[in-house]
């Protein structure tokens, strides 16, 4: 009685163990964005729309193996971005990184990942020439030569009369740096004088002697090109010190953040965007619902870019287990990281940014962007984006 009392004991933890074996552990996607320092009001907002992912595309997973998502902080500089891509690709053994937040650490890891042959879909990375850094490298988040113009041509709507403009920009940010030459170009293009150049710091807090520059040039336009915390802080003393002309604000604006940063002065600034929340298709749908119902507002530009980041990767790994008959678990890693940089620059996708693609050199293919006037409540502590028809 006790031998088959023991050998029932036996068989039982035999099957218990193999089923635990045969669970199937979750797939590692890495995402390398910035959750401290002066970057971390974007990278947070990051962070929120690749968790909704996370969460509406492990409804079924990858043919019902869930992803994880293992995030690793890029703080606000380039070291830490190499970092974090380090430890995701060696340590964590994801099969691609979601990152980073800024242009300028995307300059300095991205060739770490394409080195080690590791896809990369950069969310927020608009400064030329970032997918030429290696096939293993894309983006989803349009390159500001497409979208800052739109800014530009909205503001001469408003003001017909527009003949001298003043632009700023935070030299120090490589994505800042290229994104005003785009301005500067569509200025020129327009016919419009560029009346004053003025360069600043994104440590900066003081913004007095840009603002007396730009007052004294007697623009009719400002354009801006810096992240949420000094973007913000120069928009409020450029007020304050009596400017009233437009303000257009480059990408580091398309953010809530910043409406506590400018506070009142925010009203009425133009910001060319990527992204509306008008968007019609299921996935923004499911996304928008999401986000207002937990955070009560819209979602940015910059948690929907990340969403999609992540959703490209998760449709991608599905093409690769539909290309090789197989199980993602089944394949080695380097295979899976080589097979799925392939399948992501193949077809379109249709995700909360439109219907997008990915060309050859992993460059995001989008037809539709927009620009958003910032509305300002009573209170001058809440903001929102209005959608210029």
């Amino acid at each position: 009685m006790k031998c088959s009392v023991c050998v029932t004991l036996l068989v039982t933890l035999i099957a218990s163990t193999a089923a635990a074996e045969n669970v199937t552990k979750p797939i590692p996607v890495g995402i390398a964005v910035a959750q401290t320092s002066n970057v971390a009001l974007f990278g947070q907002e990051q962070m929120i729309g690749a968790k909704i992912a996370e969460t509406y595309f492990n409804k079924s997973g990858i043919n019902g193996t869930p992803i994880k998502l293992v995030s690793q902080d890029t703080g606000g500089d380039e070291a830490g971005a190499i970092n974090a891509f380090q430890n995701l690709i060696s340590k964590e053994k994801v099969v691609g990184i979601v990152g980073p937040t800024l242009s300028q650490q995307a300059f300095a890891a991205d060739p770490v990942a394409n080195r080690l042959k590791v896809p990369v879909i950069g969310p927020s990375n608009t400064a030329k020439g970032i997918p030429q850094i290696g096939e293993f490298i894309g983006r989803v988040s349009a390159p500001v030569a497409k979208v800052a113009p739109f800014a530009v041509r909205q503001a001469l709507k408003q003001n017909p009369k527009i003949k001298r403009v003043g632009i700023l920009y935070a030299q120090n940010d490589a994505f800042s740096a290229s994104e005003t030459v785009t301005f500067q170009e569509t200025v020129k293009g327009q016919k419009l004088e560029i009346a004053t150049l003025q360069k600043f710091m994104t440590t900066d807090t003081d913004f007095t002697t840009q603002a007396t520059a730009v007052l004294r040039a007697k623009v009719d336009l400002v354009i801006i090109s810096g992240l949420a915390a000094d973007g913000g802080n120069l928009v409020k003393q450029l007020r304050q010190l009596g400017y009233t002309g437009i303000i257009i604000g480059g990408n580091g604006f398309n953010t809530a953040n910043v409406f506590p940063v400018c506070g009142k002065t925010c009203e009425g600034i133009l910001v060319a965007q990527a992204y509306s929340p008008e968007v019609q298709n299921p996935f923004n749908k499911a996304f928008v619902d999401e986000y207002r119902s937990t955070y009560r507002k819209d979602p940015p530009q910059f948690s929907a870019q990340a969403f999609t980041a992540v959703q490209l990767f998760v449709e991608g790994l599905r093409k690769v287990e539909t290309a090789t008959k197989k199980k993602i678990t089944q394949l080695d890693l380097a295979t899976v990281r080589l097979e799925l940089n392939k399948v992501l620059r193949k077809g379109s996708y249709i995700t909360p940014l439109g219907e997008i693609s990915l060309d050859a050199d992993g460059d995001i293919n989008q037809k539709t962007f927009y620009v958003s006037r910032i509305k300002m409540d009573a209170s001058g502590k809440v903001g929102s984006f209005v959608i210029v028809k």
